[in-house]
């Protein structure tokens, strides 16, 4: 389970004192996610998730997932809202934690979406991206080329995982961060934008979630993101149908142009690349105080290896 931080009934009754949101029914934490401290939170007036900010996330970029999660409920993206207090501030303290409370999406996270799923949780993310346009606030991508070598140095035994994989990091990181592309169509993106965090009423995507990588970068390096984590299948193949599934939806909302076209290959090895990177770090580096398993690493190597024998974006489907 994802709770690094535990929350007692009366530290929750104390806090929702701050709210107007009813009296507490249910609550229990949430097995989902790495990163933060999770609770499902039923009243009488609703559901609400109960974040409480661990790990990776800065005190300093609060104010701009918080904000993000405004601006975007506002132009139509379904993902959580957060919950102010009655004094209106959407940010509190909780048992020495940076903490929000959010209203509960309805939907199912899929673990095999299907190639019409894959469509409609393209089509959301093109939006997503267009949706940005407006937002004030920007944050750096900190897991972007500038951060990877870093990581890289300060992961030790990596081959323990498998071998060849120190070797296939490196070179991979030599080539990648001095050939990344530049003066791509940019703005706010997700950066995380995996099955685990598209919620699906049917065929249709009902809601958002996890926007805790957010950051500016590349449209189309959000849409490599999501190619990498849709569209391969458990024996590390890439299923073109579902490629060709995202892309052709996601064009169909935000067409691409020439220049994402042709640095798609380039973008698709990055991504798979920053999700090696974090996965190999946190297996060798586990938190004793997290009951989530580390994710394993050998995925996103497979991916990797099969995305540094492609030349063209036609091979993704496009």
């Amino acid at each position: 389970m994802a709770v690094y931080t535990e929350v007692s009934f009366e530290d929750l009754e104390r806090l929702l004192e701050r709210y107007d949101i009813g009296q507490p029914l249910s609550f229990k934490g949430i097995a989902e996610g790495i990163e933060n401290s999770n609770f499902y939170l039923q009243t009488d007036r609703g559901a609400f998730i109960l974040t409480l900010y661990e790990k990776r996330v800065h005190a300093e970029d609060l104010p701009f997932f918080i904000g993000l999660m405004e601006h975007l409920a506002e132009r139509g993206v379904h993902c959580p809202l957060p919950v102010k207090t009655r004094d209106g501030t959407a940010l509190v303290t909780l048992n020495r934690r940076n903490a929000a409370i959010v209203t509960f999406l309805t939907g199912i996270a899929l673990r095999r979406p299907d190639a019409a799923h894959c469509a409609s949780a393209a089509r959301t993310l093109a939006n997503l991206h267009k949706a940005q346009a407006g937002f004030a606030l920007s944050r750096r991508n900190a897991l972007g080329p500038s951060g990877w070598r870093p990581l890289a140095e300060a992961i030790h035994g990596a081959d323990k995982i498998e071998d060849g994989l120190t070797a296939l990091i490196n070179g991979s990181l030599d080539e990648l961060v001095t050939g990344w592309p530049a003066h791509l169509p940019a703005g706010v993106i997700h950066a995380d934008f995996f099955p685990d965090n598209v919620l699906f009423v049917g065929n249709e995507v009902g809601g958002v979630i996890d926007f805790y990588f957010a950051c500016n970068d590349a449209f189309v390096y959000d849409l490599a993101i999501m190619l990498n984590s849709w569209c391969f299948e458990l024996d590390g193949s890439f299923n073109i149908t579902k490629g060709q599934a995202v892309i052709n939806a996601y064009r169909q909302q935000r067409p691409l142009s020439e220049e994402e076209i042709a640095a798609l290959p380039v973008l698709m090895r990055g991504a798979a690349l920053r999700f090696l990177l974090t996965r190999t770090y946190d297996w060798l580096n586990p938190d004793p105080n997290a009951l989530v398993r580390p994710k394993d690493p050998r995925e996103y190597a497979k991916k990797l290896r099969f995305h540094n024998k492609v030349r063209h974006a036609r091979e993704y489907g496009l």
